[in-house]
């Protein structure tokens, strides 16, 4: 890391760690909240990010049953925000991953391996048992410890001490420390900053509205870089964990990592920027214009996925289907690959009964079969695909 380029810094100081030939610079960032100054132009956009995100929020309170826009919406996130860190896989992919059925012959291979699909998993699983743990207890770095085990579990880089804060130093960009693009805090340091940085999390009266204070925590957390992998993701999740923990959201239907993934290389920029040269400006800029755009792509998907599932709900009462089809309906949007014992599991029914509710939705054209086999037998919902991706 070159510390000149840390050196006059308003957003925190550069150190030397180590000992004579082993020494390197750090960065140390100042706690939160950093002195921002208020303009006309960033109260107009914190204005239409507040109305963007109330809209999300009012259709997520509104819907009848919006737990089914969930599941896709958080498989999105977490193949994007995966993405950002280089794995391969979509949600297909992590769809059919989680039936256990990324082989299966008949489904055309995707250039996403086991391993990148299981990353993107854990990351599904780690982001649910977060929003489960805050019915006991709010954002917290123990909560974060636990969610990190869950996302590096099993997966490259589960030797990197899953679910424990870092006692290495780690860097960012460059084959050695002295080549890297940055350098977060030494043990000791880090170890301090957190402990700022949980006591900022649970500040009750802060001066700074909560989509402000969203941008601020999210660089605070890159910038400590607390574990020794996985802190990219973990960093974006603690988003979605914040817009539920605070009330912002009612459920987590609003995901940044689709705008850092189409804007990857601004994304670094901005955050490296904060580093150097103290431009928080330009980086909550960047992060508001990021919430009015999500917010506004999730209505419009969770609009058209609301509209699908009415659609297909009218054309089977008009079929005067059994009860078995309408639940089917629901299922799909959680699940939009399964099999004949996918739903005789899910609804007690016998293997013919999902057999035959499974040709009826193929006929209607819900679903189509991916296999070509007569047995074990996978069908896919491609029109819920098609609104997800």
């Amino acid at each position: 890391m070159n510390h000149k380029d840390f050196e006059n810094s308003p957003a925190g100081r550069v150190i030397k760690a180590g000992q004579g030939n082993a020494a390197y610079w750090t960065f140390i960032p100042n706690s939160l909240p950093p002195d921002l100054s208020a303009d006309w132009e960033l109260t107009r956009l914190l204005s239409e990010a507040d109305r963007a995100l109330s809209e999300l929020g009012g259709l997520g309170r509104t819907l009848p049953n919006p737990g089914l826009l969930v599941s896709p919406f958080l498989r999105r996130e977490a193949v994007l925000s995966s993405r950002i860190e280089g794995t391969q896989s979509d949600i297909t992919d992590l769809y059919f991953y989680e039936a256990r059925q990324l082989d299966l012959p008949g489904i055309e291979k995707s250039t996403a391996n086991e391993a990148d699909v299981r990353e993107v998993f854990n990351y599904v699983q780690a982001l649910e048992h977060g929003l489960k743990r805050l019915a006991e207890f709010p954002v917290s770095l123990r909560l974060l410890r636990e969610i990190h085990a869950r996302l590096m579990e099993g997966v490259r880089g589960e030797h990197a001490t899953p679910g424990e804060f870092r006692t290495r130093q780690n860097w960012i960009g460059g084959a050695s420390i002295n080549e890297s693009v940055y350098v977060p805090p030494p043990v000791s340091e880090m170890e301090t900053a957190l402990a700022s940085f949980e006591k900022y999390l649970h500040t009750e009266h802060d001066l700074y509205p909560p989509l402000i204070r969203l941008a601020f925590i999210h660089y605070q957390f890159e910038a400590i870089h607390p574990f020794v992998d996985g802190n990219g993701r973990m960093g974006r999740l603690l988003l979605s964990l914040l817009l539920v923990n605070w009330n912002l959201l009612p459920l987590p239907l609003l995901y940044l990592s689709a705008y850092f993934e189409s804007n990857r290389q601004a994304y670094y920029d901005h955050l490296l920027a904060i580093s150097q040269r103290g431009a928080w400006g330009a980086w909550v800029t960047f992060f508001l214009n990021g919430i009015v755009h999500q917010s506004r792509d999730a209505v419009t998907r969770a609009k058209r996925l609301q509209d699908l599932q009415t659609k297909w709900r009218t054309r089977l009462q008009e079929e005067r289907v059994t009860g078995l089809a309408l639940g089917l309906v629901d299922m799909l949007f959680e699940t939009p690959v399964l099999s004949a014992e996918d739903i005789r599991t899910r609804f007690g029914v016998s293997h013919p009964a999902a057999m035959t509710a499974l040709r009826r939705f193929s006929d209607l054209g819900f679903l189509r079969e991916m296999t070509g086999k007569d047995r074990y037998r996978r069908y896919v919902a491609e029109a819920i695909f098609e609104i997800v991706l």
